[in-house]
């Protein structure tokens, strides 16, 4: 069914969605939620397994890192070999999957931007803020101003 460009569709999910922050850590669930997703990133990398460890050897400086550590950080049997933050950011940069971070934060209420994002957002700030001086502004001048001084000849 072919939609009129000028309907609106109530069922896509926004793009910078409201979020609040989770009561609670759920370790194993976040575990394997983002061994799920490092996963996909591999899958929709355009590079291999090995080209992705050679790459994050690269960006740590190490002389190699072996395929079999990566398949451990995506394997959710493994549940001591947790990536860390340092060889994430390896990761995300070594397969492209920039999204991985916005995951890594949603549960706790936040939403990434990305470059020119974050000027969008300064830009609805300002609005904000401009529409509350509107307000107060009209409310000002809604109350007469009486000069007691006279003018001088």
């Amino acid at each position: 069914m072919n939609k009129h460009p000028a309907q609106l569709d109530f069922f896509l999910e926004p793009l910078f969605p409201v979020r609040h922050a989770t009561a609670s850590i759920d370790i194993e669930r976040f575990r394997s939620k983002l061994k799920r997703a490092m996963a996909q990133a591999i899958r929709e990398c355009p590079h291999g397994r090995e080209v992705i460890a050679a790459r994050m050897a690269q960006y740590l400086g190490l002389p190699n890192l072996s395929k079999t550590t990566l398949d451990a950080y995506t394997a959710e049997s493994k549940h001591t070999h947790d990536i860390s933050l340092v060889r994430f950011k390896a990761f995300i940069r070594a397969t492209g999957a920039l999204w991985l971070w916005d995951l890594i934060v949603s549960e706790d209420g936040l939403t990434m931007l990305e470059g020119d994002e974050a000027r969008l957002a300064e830009i609805a700030r300002l609005q904000q803020e401009q529409r509350a001086l509107a307000l107060e502004l009209k409310a000002l001048r809604s109350t007469p101003i009486i000069i007691k001084r006279k003018a001088r000849p």
